[in-house]
């Protein structure tokens, strides 16, 4: 609700006068053309304070100085990781002691919330190096050179994964519609190889066993090149892959060279310039919906989802393509 305006000090003061002159409350509202609970508040406060207007609220103090909050957000803008804990710690030895719900209040007030920090690769001065090479090459590419690409990548797929960050509107913690039932280790998990291009998705693998480099050419040979003729990709398509040992090997660079598939050179350690990771999210948001409940289940509805992937979606992940190469120079 909006907060209504208050009354000047000039018609309150009139209010009262009429009051004291004998008019009723009705006849003070008509002729000032307020309401008549106003009047009467006004009224009232007037016999028990002897005062129409509301006295100044000033709150209660600011515990930290101006100077101590200049002092905790310089902390903070050099380490974001310091904990609200620490902060109360550095004011106390300053000589002024707060809560931690008070220097939280404080940081939000300065514009500052708590956010989980995003997991991202662990680089190396060379890793920094080659992935903004290969941004800086790439960036004026034309959106058809990425249409020609074939994304690939593994990833693992637990049978209790994403269910377990759901979140439920409940009164009763444990009644079994608000809770997820969970089994120690996860219950298990399967292995996929998938790829995709602009036109839609590929064939989805699932891994059985430890994969070496003689499985992984076999993964290929039995959905790389029917995926690229069910996708239609056409002449001077690209493969791409990470620069995971089995997918370096000398074999494997052999028995692609032999097939005649071109690769696009990858930078390591650069999950995050593979679109293919967007859609491995989008699979798992979908399966969880369905819950598996055993592996072969969580197989079978892994390729049916997979398969149900809108090409509308892979078409617009490589479109924005410039934008994911943008991000990574910034």
């Amino acid at each position: 609700m909006a907060k209504t305006k208050e009354l000047s000090k000039d018609v309150r003061d009139k209010i009262v006068d009429l009051h004291k002159a004998g008019m009723g409350y009705k006849t003070i509202a008509k002729q000032l053309g307020e309401k008549v609970t106003t009047v009467g508040a006004i009224i009232r406060k007037w016999k028990k304070h002897k005062r129409t207007v509301n006295l100044p609220r000033p709150g209660a103090p600011c515990k930290i100085s101006p100077r101590g909050v200049a002092m905790i957000m310089r902390t903070v803008r050099n380490q974001p990781r310091t904990t609200r804990e620490d902060l109360v710690n550095d004011l106390k030895a300053a000589g002024t002691i707060v809560t931690k719900k008070t220097i939280g209040n404080t940081l939000r007030r300065e514009g500052l919330k708590s956010c989980s920090a995003r997991k991202v690769p662990l680089l190396k001065k060379a890793h920094i190096h080659a992935r903004l090479k290969f941004a800086n090459e790439h960036l004026n590419d034309s959106e058809d050179n990425w249409v020609k690409v074939l994304w690939s990548d593994e990833t693992k797929m637990e049978l209790f994964g994403i269910n377990s960050t759901r979140r439920v509107w409940r009164n009763a913690a444990y009644d079994p519609k608000n809770t997820i039932p969970t089994v120690k280790h996860g219950g298990g998990n399967i292995m996929l190889w998938g790829c995709f291009s602009a036109k839609g998705t590929g064939q989805l693998h699932r891994i059985k066993g430890t994969m070496d480099g003689a499985m992984y050419r076999q993964i290929l040979g039995e959905n790389l090149l029917p995926s690229a003729r069910a996708l239609k990709m056409g002449r001077g398509w690209v493969f791409q892959h990470d620069n995971d040992p089995k997918h370096t090997a000398k074999a494997t660079k052999e028995w692609l060279k032999k097939k005649h598939i071109k690769v696009l050179e990858w930078p390591s350690q650069s999950p995050d310039l593979n679109p293919i990771e967007n859609l491995w999210r989008e699979l798992k948001v979908r399966v969880a919906k369905r819950q598996p409940r055993n592996l072969n289940d969580l197989e079978k509805i892994c390729k049916e989802e997979w398969d149900k992937i809108p090409p509308e979606m892979c078409a617009n992940l490589v479109a924005n393509y410039k934008k994911r190469l943008t991000s990574v120079i910034a």
